[in-house]
């Protein structure tokens, strides 16, 4: 899963053959590689377009383990465009009802971090060290908005705790730490979130969405032995 068509498109080129299916206002891509079944969406931005994208994989097309690769912006000042993080775990730094007492990303019946799968994050590290890759783990903020202001940067970092920013990773965790589907979330960076990031988020998008694809169809080559 990704958000946009150019977060999914380098995997199904990697993959070639697939079947359309039209559910839910959305396209999902249907195939087989290397004898495991996969179902391929982009969800569109944002975190309620993303979930209702993981809601249908896992209710509709039976998705059991859900990976989701795409782009974001750095905050940890140890992440350069290009470099991938996975999250450990996620919050949504746009959520905000301190007016009754509760901290930044909570709601009662919820929590202000979700975690992703272990397993899916250990064998991301066994892929990274095959493929000779810097990997950092750490904490993905998720928002509806594009953060491209220093003093908001500022605030998530300090608030949360985040290495990253980006739009639909939280959510989608949501969904599946609720319906018991293992979550993994990779994210390669295309931006610092700061007064450049439009113009970084446009230079370096595409080619960030390709590197984390790839990264993900290694993942999807091992979980197939």
């Amino acid at each position: 899963m990704g958000a946009m068509p150019e977060e999914i498109a380098p995997i199904l080129e990697v993959i070639g053959s697939y079947t359309q299916k039209e559910v839910a206002d959305n396209t999902y891509y249907e195939a087989n590689y290397k004898g495991v079944d996969l179902v391929i969406a982009y969800s569109k931005i944002g975190k309620v377009f993303s979930t209702l994208t993981a809601s249908t994989m896992i209710h509709y097309f039976g998705v059991e383990t859900m990976l989701f690769s795409g782009v974001a912006g750095g905050i940890n000042p140890q992440l350069k465009i290009g470099d991938m993080i996975v999250a450990k775990d996620l919050c949504q730094h746009d959520l905000d009802i301190t007016a009754f007492g509760h901290p930044h990303g909570f709601v009662p019946g919820g929590s202000q971090f979700v975690k992703t799968d272990e397993a899916l994050c250990e064998l991301a590290f066994d892929v990274a060290k095959e493929l000779d890759l810097a990997l950092i783990e750490g904490t993905i903020a998720t928002g509806d908005q594009f953060v491209h202001d220093t003093e908001r940067k500022e605030f998530i970092e300090k608030t949360f705790n985040a290495d990253a920013l980006e739009m639909e990773g939280s959510s989608v965790a949501v969904v599946c730490h609720a319906l018991n589907v293992p979550v993994f979330i990779l994210r390669a960076i295309s931006d610092t979130a700061d007064t450049d990031a439009s113009f970084s988020f446009e230079e370096f998008m595409e080619s960030s969405a390709k590197i984390s694809a790839a990264f993900i169809m290694k993942m999807v080559e091992k979980l197939a032995r």
